[in-house]
């Protein structure tokens, strides 16, 4: 690598520096290793185990590939300061401090790449879609429209993942961050039975959510729509009249075959 370095300065005369790991992150983090310290010459081969520990042991958990400011400051509040500390956290604990992608960088670190983590994704718990309006609205039959459409977009994500619902939250407020004008939030959440994952249904209880949300006199400037209690259709609790047409169905399947 040093011979490839020295070539392609020749050529070039343009300085490289070689990160060489088993995962992205480490090659990353041997790279920047090896721009910052003259005692790699160019080359961090993090494959050693010795090399990795002690890079890892002085590189900031902020500079690590990945590690967000906001991520840094949860890590940093639980003493964990450098890239070897990260490496040492349990990956229950990641998940839970900054989700699935900091669970992931840890296993990294520790040599074992990212898509060998989850081979399944995890079941999704909630999916919301939720926007701002360009205008305020001030009219119910607007924004029961815009609050459909977003419902309508759940509806698809959910088919998307082959998933139903069984709880939507509706809201909707007005500017916050203008004191001075009247100020309402709103946000209703109802059951949906049967579980679905049918647009058509969605509209529904949206209109249904806003009608008895709704209050005269307000400019709203946000609506959202939250699906929770997500399940695989497959799943899905099956009702009394479908487990009798179901049983009508096989009933008469049963007849045609005499």
């Amino acid at each position: 690598m040093r011979a490839l370095r020295a070539r392609v300065l020749e050529w070039t005369t343009i300085p490289t520096c070689v990160g060489i790991g088993p995962t992205k992150t480490l090659a990353k983090l041997g790279n920047a290793a090896a721009k910052k310290n003259p005692l790699f010459q160019g080359v961090a081969d993090m494959c050693d185990s010795a090399i990795r520990s002690w890079v890892m042991e002085r590189f900031a958990v902020g500079d690590v590939w990945g590690v967000g400011a906001a991520t840094e400051a949860r890590l940093r509040a639980l003493g964990v300061t450098t890239a070897g500390a990260l490496a040492a956290m349990p990956l229950r604990q990641a998940r839970g401090l900054g989700t699935v992608v900091l669970e992931r960088l840890v296993a990294e670190l520790n040599g074992v790449s990212a898509s060998a983590v989850e081979a399944i994704e995890p079941p999704r718990k909630g999916m919301a879609v939720t926007r701002s309006f360009g205008v305020p609205i001030t009219d119910r039959e607007l924004l029961i429209g815009a609050a459909a459409q977003y419902a309508m977009r759940a509806g698809e994500k959910l088919r998307q993942h082959g998933l139903v619902a069984g709880r939507m939250t509706v809201f909707f407020h007005t500017n916050r961050h203008k004191p001075d004008r009247p100020q309402h939030s709103a946000s209703r959440t109802v059951s949906l039975h049967p579980m679905t994952a049918d647009s058509f249904e969605l509209v529904g209880a949206v209109r249904r959510i806003v009608e008895r949300a709704w209050r005269d006199g307000f400019a709203y400037t946000k609506a959202g729509v939250m699906l929770e209690e997500l399940v695989a259709a497959c799943d899905r609790p099956r009702t009394l009249f479908e487990d009798i047409e179901a049983g009508g169905a096989s009933a008469a399947a049963s007849r045609g075959a005499r």
